[in-house]
């Protein structure tokens, strides 16, 4: 999919987006309990511009007509998978198979293996993402949903490294369903100085940066472009994400001008 297939009329100087199903570009939206109207309404507008739906921490376990809502995603061609918590809640009650069998009977295809809310050995987290991968595609998920707690940059590249050879398909930055944490500070602004020596570690096409906040998406696509992975976006923010990447919004009107 080019930056021109889900435009209604031509304009110059746009970047090229890379084409679904893509590796890099990609837009994860946070569903946090969507109706099966809403996610209806959400499919119908920006199912084009969305690569992953993620069904936000555990709310999963609430929704009501949780199997249509994921057959709903399934037939937009939408990747759809449980929030990491969900996750940890059973791994916590020592209920991990019980999970992989989740997976089974919901039909899942995609699984989080996050550690953001409870103390966990890293090499155990490494276990659990590669059984998971024998059976899903397997994305992880690094750092602390604490605020107050600081992860040095060479343990976020350690983890990172550890867990993509471990069979995890994509990592994903934290920061919070809020942008407060993780990659970010509690007002949300970026750790710029850990991003960098990040990324001087592990190719941008790897990481998925969680950035539910505008200002944070907007310095990420100044910072490594149109095709850069963005996660826990809203779903009625995807259309304004896409102007973001493809420099259609004052934030980044002059980004990609030649």
């Amino acid at each position: 999919m080019n930056a021109e297939s889900y435009l209604n009329y031509h304009l110059t100087q746009l970047p090229e987006r890379a084409v679904k199903p893509r590796e890099a570009g990609l837009t994860m939206v946070m569903d946090k309990g969507m109706s099966l109207r809403e996610a209806s309404d959400f499919i119908e507008k920006g199912s084009e511009l969305t690569d992953l739906v993620k069904l936000g921490w555990a709310t999963s376990y609430l929704t009501p007509n949780l199997r249509k809502k994921l057959a709903l995603y399934r037939e937009a061609g939408l990747p759809v998978y449980f929030g990491g918590t969900l996750f940890e809640a059973f791994v916590i009650r020592n209920q991990f198979d019980d999970y992989r069998r989740l997976l089974d009977e919901f039909g899942m295809t995609h699984a989080e293996v996050s550690d953001g809310s409870i103390e966990m050995p890293h090499q155990e987290k490494c276990y659990y993402i590669e059984a998971l991968s024998q059976q899903v595609t397997v994305i992880s998920e690094v750092g602390s949903k604490d605020g107050e707690k600081i992860i040095p940059p060479y343990k976020w590249i350690s983890m990172m490294n550890a867990e993509k050879q471990a069979g995890a398909w994509k990592v994903i930055a934290e920061a919070r369903e809020s942008g407060t944490a993780g990659i970010f500070r509690s007002n949300g602004e970026v750790r710029p100085g850990l991003v960098d020596e990040i990324l001087s570690q592990i190719p941008p096409e790897y990481i998925i940066w969680e950035t539910p906040q505008k200002a944070q998406q907007v310095w990420f696509v100044k910072l490594l472009g149109a095709n850069v992975n963005l996660g826990n976006i809203e779903p009625n923010e995807v259309i304004s994400v896409e102007t973001i990447r493809l420099g259609l919004r004052g934030d980044t009107f002059l980004t990609f001008i030649n």
